[in-house]
């Protein structure tokens, strides 16, 4: 059995699928991989680790003669079609729950960078300005008492949520469906989605992208958030119309934003740059060592799995 993996991982996953005695390349060069050597390597693989970068559409798969899973490294799988892949008898998985706290850590870390003036108070330390201390100074928002608005509580969200109750926070969320035990832990109310832009001091992104969560929060949605709030996205870019956010923030129509995704990743809007009100990070959500390891472990043992004839672990289709 031939695994391809589309690039570097922690060690032990690749240890642990050639103990297996599969075959395992990694594709470890700096350059992004070609859709030429992609395909060329994925045409007789068994198996595939993917990352969110690799676009895994219909051309793609028509391409792959003895694929039998693809095991995304991520809990997001928007990058593969996964109705082709299963109409190909090929499985999708995906790695949830273990980069839950990664994730709920990264939002309130962009919480907080946000509320507290973070990225500003560090660059006038660094430009050498800072002159002493000043009741003017750099004024954020105290967390305590705020109202925190939840889109999408599946683990993630739900997570965060907790985390801002730590903080003093009233908990209110947007979901397809009605999470009882969340309200009744976390003290939350279910909002409708207008209400929750209204009402919310700070938002946080927790959605799967999908045609009905793509651009979500479009120009006319963003414009109900009060000029106080704060909107967090660690989830995808596309839940957002980017273009629509920067120019409420040039605008200064709300505090800040925080950024972990991005709408046309790794590119990013130049004008983002200028803006002294977002906080800009590189897709951090899961990047810490736990998270990492336990993620290329789920996914190596999903492809283990499916090869040795067993149900996956976590599958998606």
């Amino acid at each position: 059995m031939k695994v391809f993996i589309t690039g570097p991982v922690p060690v032990e996953a690749v240890t642990y699928l050639r103990d297996k005695n599969i075959k395992v390349t990694v594709y470890k060069d700096e350059v992004p991989l070609s859709t030429e050597r992609f395909i060329k390597e994925v045409k007789y693989a068994d198996g595939l680790i993917t990352f969110l970068s690799d676009t895994i559409n219909n051309n793609v798969i028509e391409t792959m003669k003895n694929c039998k899973v693809i095991a995304n490294y991520a809990v997001g799988y928007n990058n593969i079609d996964v109705v082709f892949a299963r109409q190909k008898g090929i499985i999708v998985t995906n790695t949830p729950d273990v980069l839950t706290d990664a994730t709920a850590d990264l939002a309130m870390t962009l919480v907080l960078a946000c509320a507290r003036n973070v990225h500003q108070g560090e660059e006038l330390v660094r430009s050498g300005k800072f002159k002493g201390w000043r009741a003017d100074m750099l004024k954020g928002i105290q967390l305590k008492n705020k109202t925190f608005g939840i889109i999408g509580a599946g683990r993630i969200g739900q997570a965060t949520a907790f985390r801002a109750k730590a903080f003093g926070c009233q908990i209110v969320y947007y979901s397809r469906s009605k999470k009882h035990e969340f309200e009744m832990e976390a003290g939350a109310s279910k909002l409708s989605l207008d209400t929750l832009l209204k009402q919310s001091d700070i938002i946080s992104l927790h959605l799967p992208l999908n045609d009905k969560s793509y651009h979500l929060l479009d120009k006319k949605k963003l414009s109900l958030m009060k000029k106080t709030a704060i909107l967090i996205n660690t989830a995808r870019g596309e839940v957002v119309d980017e273009k629509a956010l920067v120019e409420i923030l040039k605008k200064k129509k709300i505090f800040a934003a925080g950024f972990d995704v991005y709408e046309n990743e790794p590119m990013l809007n130049p004008e983002l740059y200028q803006l002294d009100n977002a906080v800009l990070l590189p897709h951090l959500g899961s990047a810490t060592f736990d998270a990492r390891s336990d993620m290329a472990m789920l996914a190596a043992k999903n492809i283990a799995a499916v090869l040795s004839g067993k149900k996956p672990l976590t599958p998606v289709n």
